[in-house]
């Protein structure tokens, strides 16, 4: 399967701003469009945003509109979510995945998706 790795989360005050990280072990993201998740405790994962394979189009949960953007850089073979004005429900393990592009969410995972360890993001005062 595709293997992603999730990087920049932390602790981070209401109202702040994180920049989280999805990054390929061995592959070259060009081929795919990515989906950003987030998972609270005793809730459902869900989709936050997802970006095409050519980075054209984005999609984004009502909850991070006009809040989160997510981009892609094919020279650094990076997708990045970059998360402003965060609230305490923004409180989740958020995960990158390779998925089918939509309107969603949902999105769903490609055959060969799969979740990894996922990279906490903890708003609080």
């Amino acid at each position: 399967h595709l293997q992603l790795v999730e990087s920049g989360g932390g602790l981070v005050q209401p109202g702040g701003s994180l920049r989280l990280s999805c990054a390929p072990s061995g592959v070259t993201l060009d081929y795919y469009a990515i989906g950003w998740f987030r998972q609270a405790p005793g809730k459902e994962r869900e989709g936050v945003s997802c970006i095409s394979a050519s980075g054209g189009s984005t999609n984004y949960a009502d909850s991070v509109k006009g809040r989160f953007t997510i981009s892609r850089d094919q020279a650094k073979n990076t997708v990045y979510l970059w998360m402003n004005s965060l609230k305490p429900e923004d409180t989740a393990v958020y995960y990158c995945a390779p998925i089918i592009y939509g309107t969603g969410p949902p999105w769903a995972l490609t055959d060969f998706g799969s979740w990894g360890q996922g990279t906490q993001v903890t708003v609080s005062s």
